[in-house]
């Protein structure tokens, strides 16, 4: 058959049909499998589409993958400060920047143009623009098919495609951060670890000084090295907490765990049983560990801070010497020990330590002395253990007796969850008391030191029983002395009355119990305006109509004479448009009362914590009551005769007349001080929590910034209409400050107004108020400003305000005044005239 040009026979025209349609479907599986490339390059465009790298792709400079519940994300960054790239992990949701992970460390980038991949040889790598290895992942063994994947714990793992078995994990190559799940390690028998080690400075991720890690000598401990030396450790494990941290309590019981696999490798791991709950740990540059934790799942802020503090570095204060912080000097020799060189110790330079001063008596055997009297133990509670100690499973006798028998050992103790640790070692080091929480430490002494104890023990004993019966004679003297006395007007409850106080009360006028119990209806319930520390407060009314306050000391209250002389002391030598105005008082027999000014707008905190008098208070009333108070404390500090520090300025203190002017009341907790004191201290705090500054709350000292905290602490609360004591848990903060610092820091002061003057015209005057309120509630004296100066910005006579620094406030610090040592007392008083709560440390 001839074919003319152009044609073709049936069967090869079959052929020819067939082959076209299997290229044209390999064209199309090609076009397909391009398309599908293209697609995922565009997802990594994107950013946020895949939380997996697969090779031949990959991410450059710009591009992200993240978790797939969108916690984590895995990209290039420039820390601060810096203009270097590296590839690191960091929270998606949080404000923070710092990186949780970072591969490069030691090798940044120094352009934009790198690339996180799947190399050829099936390794997790970062190129630089001229395709070289910056960073692998150094694993050896199979390259089929591989992939990267960031879990939603943050941990990057390199699996294989066909069986997901892991082949490497940033959880096993950790930078600076303990996330949960993660494993901290050490394997004694193959000397393998997982440690964590600090960034060189906050803009350099490289590897640091500092290292963190499990050591394991007979006990686990946790340590921190700065370079090979020990720079911090945590005490044992005794199967719930490291009893070398005191503050380690059993908000930690929950989730943290030590696991001994019993063939040599010790693992420790936390997890929250709130998984919403994201924590980490940081180990900083100066060698310090910071605990992060989200705030309601918005924020990232620092809520617990393990600072080293003198005592927590490692050896402080030398062989045998042990360190306080509540002691000056704060390192002191063991019992039985004295400085081996005292000038040394007199300089505060302790590394020389402590040697015995007796030696003990199974040396002297062992060296061919005589016998006599055998060693024994002098007990020192609450300490931190010495490092590098020996352990048994021995009981608390058994441990005991093994350790006076064995004249090697100079030390022992013992815990219930640990077992018996001994020491054995020519010396004992880093030891540490605590204030609470610790274990008993018993110290191998000679004889003639546990004599020495007890003769010391004898004459405290002798010393006790002679002031005891002292004070018993002389108790019994005041109180024969107090039954002659006779009590009439403020002539008489005590003879404090009748000789110190007597020239200071002949100014105030005294009424009769009678003529007040008349004003009163007899103290009638009906009459009875509210109840506070100091007891119940009634209205009256004089035979002349003028209509009183009657604050009555009640036989329950905390408090007493003290601070009943202490407020007519102070408030009657005081005259202010913003004070409240003391009329007078009556000490007949049992009783004790103050007669006050009435005021018939009650109190500010019936105002500011009540949906329906809110409405009563606009902006520019609140205004005027912020001034008032202001201009009231200004006098107290520094234009009236006395100087006066208030110690319990809140909002039930302050009192409001017709006109809803503010007047600041109770001044029973109020210190005068002298021409040249700026601050006292206390070993008694009174006040209220939520309004007492930190330095006042924590350590009894307080001064003019003292009442300035709690004027900032006020300011809010005038402007927010919410109280300080409330724990916010919709914006998840512990109170109203906490509140305020965080909307400044994600800039959303706005969310912080009371409703009712949200709207006000006057919205840069307010946004100055929380402003300044910020200011005079930072966590350091020195930054707050004084009164004066905070009167001056209010009035924006100063028009550049200060960056504030974070308000002094702690997760536990914040108690409800429903917690008070008063269990009847209201939490919002309604008395005309309010008093002060007074609670224990």
């Amino acid at each position: 058959m001839i074919l003319l040009p152009g044609h073709q026979s049936s069967a090869s025209f079959s052929r020819t049909r067939a082959t076209s349609r299997v290229m044209g479907l390999d064209r199309t599986i090609n076009y397909l499998s391009y398309f599908l490339v293209l697609l995922s390059s565009f997802c990594l465009e994107l950013g946020h589409a895949t939380d997996t790298i697969a090779a031949p792709n990959f991410i450059k400079d710009s591009e992200t993958i993240i978790s797939n519940d969108g916690e984590f994300i895995l990209g290039f960054f420039s820390p601060a400060n810096s203009t270097y790239r590296y590839v690191g992990i960091w929270y998606a949701k949080l404000s923070t920047t710092h990186a949780i992970w970072v591969a490069n460390r030691n090798k940044p980038l120094k352009t934009t143009s790198g690339i996180l991949t799947i190399s050829e040889d099936g390794n997790l790598v970062v190129l630089d623009g001229e395709k070289n290895i910056i960073w692998s992942s150094n694993v050896t063994g199979s390259v089929s098919n591989r992939s990267a994947q960031l879990l939603d714990s943050g941990n990057l793992v390199l699996h294989e495609n066909t069986n997901t078995s892991i082949m490497w994990e940033s959880f096993q190559h950790p930078s600076d951060s303990f996330l949960p799940k993660m494993k901290m390690s050490t394997n004694i028998v193959t000397g393998e670890k997982v440690q964590f080690t600090s960034w060189k400075s906050q803009s350099d991720p490289a590897v640091g000084t500092f290292s963190l890690g499990i050591s394991v000598f007979n006990l686990p401990e946790i340590y921190i090295w700065n370079g090979s030396s020990p720079y911090w450790r945590s005490g044992p494990w005794d199967g719930q907490i490291f009893i070398g941290v005191p503050n380690m309590n059993s908000r930690y019981l929950n989730g943290f765990n030590l696991i001994d696999d019993k063939e040599g490798s010790f693992s420790f791991i936390f997890e929250f049983s709130n998984k919403s709950l994201l924590a980490h740990y940081v180990l900083t540059a100066q060698g310090n560990v910071l605990v992060y934790s989200t705030i309601n799942g918005k924020d990232l802020v620092v809520w617990r801070s393990s600072l080293m503090s003198e005592c927590n570095v490692y050896g402080k204060c030398g062989a045998y010497g042990y360190c306080n912080l509540k002691n000056k000097p704060i390192c002191s020799c063991l019992e039985g020990f004295e400085p081996k060189n005292i000038e040394e110790w007199k300089r505060e330079d302790w590394t020389s330590g402590c040697v015995r001063r007796k030696p003990l008596q199974c040396l002297k055997v062992s060296t061919g002395g005589k016998e006599g009297k055998k060693d024994g133990f002098l007990k020192v509670k609450m300490m931190k253990t010495p490092s590098l100690a020996n352990w048994s499973s021995a009981s608390e006798d058994e441990c005991r007796y093994w350790c006076l028998e064995n004249c090697s050992c100079i030390a022992y103790a013992y815990e219930s969850g640990i077992g018996c640790m001994s020491w054995t070692r020519e010396y004992l080091i880093d030891s540490q008391q605590f204030s609470s929480g610790g274990v008993d430490l018993y110290i191998r002494v000679a004889s003639s030191e546990l004599d020495k104890k007890e003769e010391v023990k004898v004459n405290v004993i002798v010393t006790v029983l002679v002031i005891g019966i002292v004070l018993i004679v002389a108790v019994c003297t005041l109180f024969l002395c107090r039954r002659r006395a006779k009590r009439k007007g403020f002539q008489g409850e005590e003879n404090l009355v009748d000789n110190m106080n007597q020239d200071k009360l002949q100014e105030l006028p005294i009424f009769s119990l009678e003529e007040l119990a008349s004003a009163t209806n007899n103290f009638h319930q009906s009459n009875k305006l509210g109840q506070g520390g100091f007891g119940p407060v009634y209205k009256g009314k004089l035979l002349d109509g003028q209509e009183i306050a009657v604050k009555r000391l009640a036989k329950s209250s905390g408090q007493g004479l003290a601070e009943f002389m202490n407020e007519v002391v102070v408030i009657s030598k005081l005259q202010h448009r913003n004070l409240v105005r003391l009329l007078g008082g009556c000490v007949e027999g049992e009783e004790k009362l103050l007669v006050y000014e009435y005021m018939p707008n009650k109190s500010l905190d019936a105002f500011l914590f009540d949906p329906i008098n809110q409405e009563l208070v606009d902006w520019k009333k609140r205004f005027n009551i912020i001034e008032g108070v202001g201009r009231g404390l200004l006098y107290l500090h520094r234009d009236s005769r006395l100087k006066i520090i208030h110690r319990d300025l809140k909002a039930s203190n302050i009192l409001l007349d017709e006109e809803l002017n503010p007047k600041i009341s109770d001044f029973g907790m109020a210190r005068i001080f002298g021409g040249n004191e700026d601050q006292a201290n206390t070993e008694r705090i009174v006040g209220t929590y939520g309004y007492m500054s930190p330095e006042y709350a924590m350590e009894g000292r307080f001064s003019e910034k003292s009442d300035v905290f709690s004027f900032g602490v006020l300011l809010l609360e005038i402007v927010s209409g919410r109280k300080n004591t409330h724990f916010y848990h919709d914006e998840g903060t512990m109170s109203l400050v906490g509140l305020a610092w965080k909307m400044w820091n994600i800039d959303n002061l706005a969310a912080l107004l009371d409703p009712k003057i949200s709207r006000s015209k006057f919205g840069k005057e307010i946004l100055r108020c929380i402003h300044v309120g910020l200011l005079c509630v930072q966590e350091f004296a020195k930054d707050r400003p004084t009164v004066s100066i905070v009167i001056s910005m209010l009035k924006s006579e100063i028009v550049d305000l200060p960056y504030p620094r974070q308000p002094g406030f702690t997760v536990n610090q914040i108690t409800s005044e429903s917690e008070s040592s008063y269990p009847n007392q209201k939490v919002c008083s309604i008395n005309n005239v309010t008093v002060s709560m007074v609670l224990g440390r």
